[in-house]
C-alpha cells in the first residue's frame, strides 16, 4: 500500500495494491496495521455508500462539529469523482485551504480526511459509487456544511451546472459561520 502526504500534510492519498489475473483482482483496501504505519489510527464505526446516477452531482461540503466530528477514508468503487477536503480548523496554518484529488475505480486511490475538514465531491461520470468509512456515527445535531462554491475557497469544480441537494444549495460561506473547529478543539 502506497501512502502520500498531500499539500495539507494531514491529508493522505492512499493506493492499495491490486493483484490481478484473468479472473479479476484482489485488493486489501483497509488494514488497521498497515494504515497505522502511516499514522492513521481511526476506530471506524460506520461505512457509508453513495450512488450518484448523473455526472455533475455535487455533494458537500459537509462536516460534523465536535464532539462528534468525523474522520473519513474515501474511495470510489465505480466511476470517478473530484474529491475535495477543506481545512476548517481555526488557527491551522492551512485554514481555508483545500486539496482536490481525482478518485476513481480505475486509479484505486483513497483519501484520508481527518476531523476538522469539510468534505465534498463532484461526480465525473454517471453511476458513480463512493464508499467511505467514518470514525463517528452520524449526528443530526452536529451535522453542518459550507457552500460548495464559496469564492473564498477557490475550488475549481469541473462542472457548470451542478446537481445539488436543497441542503447543499443553501449552505453558508465559511466566513459567515462561527469557526466549526475553534482553537483547542482539534
Amino acid at each position: 500500500m502506497k501512502a502520500e502526504r498531500l499539500t495539507i500534510p494531514d491529508l493522505i492519498l492512499i493506493e492499495p495494491a491490486r493483484f490481478g489475473d484473468d479472473r479479476g483482482f484482489f485488493s486489501e483496501v483497509w488494514s488497521r496495521r498497515t494504515l497505522a504505519a502511516h499514522g492513521i489510527t481511526a476506530d471506524f464505526v460506520q461505512d457509508n455508500h453513495s450512488l450518484s446516477r448523473q455526472k455533475g452531482v455535487v455533494r458537500g461540503l459537509h462536516f460534523q462539529r465536535p464532539p462528534t466530528a468525523q474522520a473519513k477514508l474515501v474511495r470510489v468503487v465505480r466511476g470517478s469523482i473530484l474529491d475535495v477536503a477543506v481545512d476548517i480548523r481555526e488557527g491551522s496554518p492551512t485554514y481555508g485551504q483545500h486539496v482536490a484529488c481525482e478518485l476513481s475505480s480505475a486509479n484505486w486511490q483513497q483519501l484520508w480526511i481527518p476531523a476538522g475538514f469539510a468534505h465534498g465531491f463532484v461526480t465525473l461520470e454517471e453511476d458513480t459509487e463512493v464508499l467511505y468509512k467514518v470514525d463517528a456515527y452520524y449526528d443530526r445535531e452536529t451535522d453542518a456544511g459550507i457552500a460548495w462554491n464559496d469564492p473564498a475557497l477557490g475550488i475549481d469544480w469541473p462542472v457548470k451546472d451542478p446537481i445539488l441537494s436543497d441542503k447543499d444549495s443553501k449552505a453558508p460561506r465559511l466566513a459567515d459561520i462561527p469557526p466549526p473547529f475553534p482553537k483547542g478543539s482539534w
